[in-house]
């Protein structure tokens, strides 16, 4: 019994939404089984959501350092748009795009990540612009360029080999999307758990002037941090442009406050220092897995389902302000 104590205390938030997902699933069996349990939708949630997956774990870092990333969705849309016209450029609007050119599209994503992610960061530790003000501002600024590169339209005129080999399975029943997703939530499990820099980030986010006065480079760990979530939002963009076989500047708006209700969910304390993947990565299999359920049900509006977000998210953080209060009571 101490023992099952000891490993609830370890995983509180994990073991409430793993209860949450266990009464909808029950839920689900009971009222829409046949068509909630089919391999074709449990396929189709597999691939869905590593789109604003990938945005969440990204904003799960910075949170963890006590700021937030608005610029995510900004900087997936800049991700496709980029994307389009260089299989455009290269290849043609009716061309053939090679698959072994998809290790140059990571590559496009990762760049995009470091110029934004350096520009976040930049903002933040060498001008002393709040987080949620730097963030913002180049998420308005990057939509703004890219309504002005399409003007305002959406792109679908690229080579369609990319769609295919995104949105295909890889033998048949492992979505490639979500391959994409699971190699990143391992490199940064890796990094939190394994490496100094989760040490150095869970210190920041608690005390910066503690993490400076410590001789951690802060300036350092804010730009591996925001790099890192910026990467994470364009490969999300590369997801985005697979599913919509096209680009826009407006594409996915709803998926910032989605990262964000996903994060604060798994656990991560908005005023940082306290944060684990896995609670951010059952908090997003969850998510999916309430979406998908309440679409089958024709009577219930699909625009419902950003109220009940909406109202998930404050709710998870009056949860998180209750259980924090105690202890800065002590």
């Amino acid at each position: 019994m101490n023992k099952i104590k000891s490993i609830y205390k370890k995983n509180e938030e994990v073991t409430r939404l793993l209860v949450i997902m266990a009464v909808w699933l029950i839920f689900m069996a009971f009222t829409q089984a046949r068509k909630f349990y089919t391999g074709m939708n449990l396929l189709t949630m597999a691939g869905q959501f590593p789109e604003y997956g990938l945005m969440a774990l990204g904003g799960m870092l910075c949170m963890i350092t006590g700021g937030i990333d608005l610029s995510v969705v900004g900087t997936a849309n800049m991700a496709s748009i980029l994307t389009v016209f260089t299989l455009t450029r290269l290849f043609g609007a009716d061309g053939t795009m090679p698959l072994a050119f998809s290790v140059v599209i990571f590559l496009i994503a990762i760049v995009i990540g470091i110029v934004v992610g350096s520009l976040n960061a930049f903002l933040i530790s060498k001008l002393g612009v709040p987080p949620i003000l730097a963030t913002l501002g180049v998420n308005e600024l990057l939509t703004g360029l890219c309504v002005v590169m399409t003007n305002g339209s959406a792109i679908s005129s690229f080579p369609k080999q990319y769609c295919d080999f995104f949105s295909g399975n890889l033998f048949g029943f492992i979505p490639r999307r979500l391959l994409v997703f699971i190699v990143v939530a391992i490199i940064i499990w890796f990094m939190l758990e394994h490496c100094t820099y989760g040490t150095k980030l869970r210190l920041y986010g608690t005390n910066a002037h503690v993490a400076k006065f410590s001789g951690i480079n802060t300036t350092s760990l804010l730009f591996r941090t925001h790099i890192t979530s910026s990467i994470c939002a364009a490969l999300g963009g590369l997801m985005m442009l697979a599913t919509y076989s096209s680009a826009r500047a407006d594409y996915g708006t709803n998926y910032t406050m989605q990262s964000i209700l996903l994060v604060v969910l798994g656990g991560v304390s908005p005023n940082g220092g306290k944060g684990k993947i896995s609670g951010v990565i059952t908090a997003i299999v969850l998510l999916k897995m309430i979406e998908s359920g309440i679409n089958r049900f024709r009577s219930v509006s699909t625009y419902y389902v950003t109220l009940i977000w909406g109202a998930v998210l404050i709710l998870a953080l009056v949860i998180d302000y209750v259980s924090q209060k105690p202890k800065h009571a002590k």
